[in-house]
């Protein structure tokens, strides 16, 4: 029976890894090794592909405790789900992905039962994994010794340097600023009138960003929630300073209300919230947007500014 463990724990180990497919979804959970040894670290992978196919993909990742089969598998750390595209000609394949990191301080045999993940309400399980636990070796012929004292070494100008250190830095500081007193008060320069100026207009600090975003590229480069969060962050603090609502605190459906208090064209009222909610909804998973989608919503962002800028011109001053 024995021996019947150990072979397939060394399958596991070479194949390790099970999935599961339905209707181009495949869910896979793996396992970095199958033999511990106590108090080690391992990790499980949770992977699932998808491909989109014009329909939301709403997917819940399998709700994780502090263990994992029985309590002598301890989870010690789990990542935030990670989103990529395998086939960067291909984006409508879809891949996210969880790592989890296990430990564990009781010696023997366990089984990880399957992972459940639930994919527009329907369930997918992957397989479940093994994992073996063995104790420390103790070399018990070698004798156990006495704590060794600590060797004392010679008092040195570099460890009274160090002992020092903080007192000689405040000395030195006072000095200097002594120095630079004197000198300042000796030789005083005359008041300098300085050039007041001009503050740059909010809306022209707002374009610069959104100019910079689409140089940066997010979206292309796989960053597409950080993509549009970037999106609605800039706009939030640009309806913040030009119509002094609290864009940043409130939702969306909170924003637009306000909004519909000023002179604002219903067109772009209208673009201003498609962009804010599709953010949203990219921001909790709701929603992959496309690619045509990304640059809409910059373009569209940088029309909303350009359109309700506010430019103030400075007053002339007559000459005397």
């Amino acid at each position: 029976m024995h021996l019947l463990k150990k072979i397939l724990f060394l399958f596991i180990f070479l194949f390790g890894s099970f999935s599961l497919f339905a209707q181009n979804i495949n869910v896979n959970a793996s396992i970095d090794t199958n033999f511990l040894l106590i108090g080690e670290q391992t990790q499980i992978t949770l992977k699932v592909q998808y491909r989109l196919d014009g329909e939301p993909v709403v997917l819940k990742f399998p709700e994780l405790k502090d263990t994992i089969s029985t309590k002598a598998i301890e989870i010690v750390y789990s990542s935030a789900v990670d989103t990529s595209y395998p086939d960067k000609n291909d984006l409508s394949l879809v891949e996210q992905t969880k790592k989890i990191t296990i430990t564990s301080f009781d010696s023997g045999y366990y089984e990880i039962p399957y992972f459940e993940f639930i994919i527009n309400n329907q369930t997918y399980q992957t397989g479940p994994l093994q994992i073996q636990v063995q104790p420390m070796e103790v070399d018990t012929a070698k004798a156990i010794f006495d704590i060794k004292e600590p060797l004392e070494e010679p008092f040195s100008i570099i460890d009274w340097l160090k002992e020092n250190w903080v007192w000689i830095a405040i000395v030195l500081v006072l000095l200097i600023g002594f120095i630079v007193l004197y000198r300042y008060l000796k030789n005083r320069p005359e008041p300098i009138v300085e050039e007041i100026v001009p503050e740059i207009p909010y809306y022209i600090i707002t374009l610069e960003k959104l100019e910079k975003l689409k140089e940066d590229k997010l979206w292309q480069a796989g960053k597409v929630k950080l993509h549009h969060s970037e999106i609605s962050e800039i706009l939030r603090e640009y309806l913040e300073k030009r119509y002094e609502v609290k864009a940043l605190e409130h939702t969306t459906d909170e924003i637009i209300q306000s909004l519909r208090f000023h002179p604002i064209d219903a067109n772009l009222l209208s673009q201003l919230n498609q962009l804010l909610i599709l953010a949203d909804m990219v921001k909790f998973a709701k929603e992959q947007p496309l690619p045509e989608e990304n640059d809409r919503c910059l373009n569209n962002a940088i029309e909303f500014v350009n359109h309700t800028k506010l430019i103030i011109v400075p007053k002339v001053e007559d000459a005397k």
